[in-house]
């Protein structure tokens, strides 16, 4: 059985209860020039995602990719993978932080999985596109697409196949070999930079800002899909596991926002 190390970084902005395995690393993501009330620098007591090599004043729209690119930058381990203060893996699926996925659960498949993935989300009814373009802004992937022809051809058809799926590993969520975490990253940040130079977020609203973390939800599976079919990766190399959000969601409120989205044109504001 493998002894492989992995550390997990947990992205969160605000003190948060968090999973006590060790393989589990708390990080504190937009805190550059973050203050408390009275002024001074916020410390909610975990690793602060500006220290080391870092984007962390690019938070307010990258979410929690600047706790990845600390992650790629700054963390040593065999594996390495991002999870959300909120939202965990769990292999048996059940809500509450005694069920977060532990080191000694991960530890009979490292020896053979290489990617760790959150179980399929499924659209059914509509395309990773046609989701996109109803609920934010649908140029966001097409000068995607622009910017993957120019620098990465070689995935063109990997990005054009994935936008017609019904279904994604979504929420930026994975664990994965550190080699494969440096190949990711290294491909995703120089898009999503490029992407910042072309399409900016002034005349966003402050959640719709946010798309650089929604863009590379979708892309996530574009880059699985292109090592899928030149065989750097196999099927039984990626596993999916269960997921859990730890608080409540307003089912209610998500089907009328995605209604509206859907036929009246009304894009997303805000979270659910």
């Amino acid at each position: 059985m493998s002894n492989s190390t992995v550390k997990i970084v947990v992205a969160t902005h605000k003190k948060y209860i968090m999973p006590t395995d060790s393989m589990y690393v708390p990080i504190h993501v937009g805190a550059e020039g973050k203050k408390d009330s009275n002024g001074n620098k916020l410390d909610l007591g975990y690793i602060k995602d500006n220290t080391g090599n870092n984007i962390s004043k690019k938070n307010a729209s990258f979410c929690e990719l600047t706790g990845l690119y600390w992650a790629w930058k700054n963390l040593d381990a065999d594996f390495v993978g991002l999870v959300h203060y909120r939202r965990h893996f769990s292999m048996n699926h059940k809500k509450g932080f005694e069920y977060v996925l532990a080191y000694e659960e991960l530890k009979p498949y490292l020896d053979k999985v290489k990617v760790f993935v959150p179980k399929k989300q499924k659209y059914y009814i509509e395309s990773l596109y046609s989701h996109y373009a109803h609920t934010h802004y649908a140029s966001h992937l097409d000068e995607t697409r622009i910017i993957i022809e120019e620098k990465y051809p070689e995935y063109l058809e990997a990005f054009d196949r994935v936008i017609k799926h019904t279904y994604g590993f979504m929420f930026n969520m994975m664990i994965m070999r550190k080699e494969l975490l440096e190949d990711y990253c290294s491909w995703l940040f120089d898009i999503l930079f490029a992407l910042e130079k072309r399409i900016g977020v002034s005349e966003l609203s402050t959640f719709q800002g946010r798309f650089y973390g929604r863009v590379s939800e979708i892309i996530f599976n574009v880059w699985i899909d292109q090592k899928l079919q030149i065989g750097e990766l196999k099927q039984n190399e990626i596993m999916e596991i269960p997921y859990v959000y730890m608080e409540k969601i307003n089912w209610n409120k998500k089907l009328i926002a995605f209604l509206k989205a859907k036929f009246f044109k009304v894009k997303y504001n805000g979270s659910f």
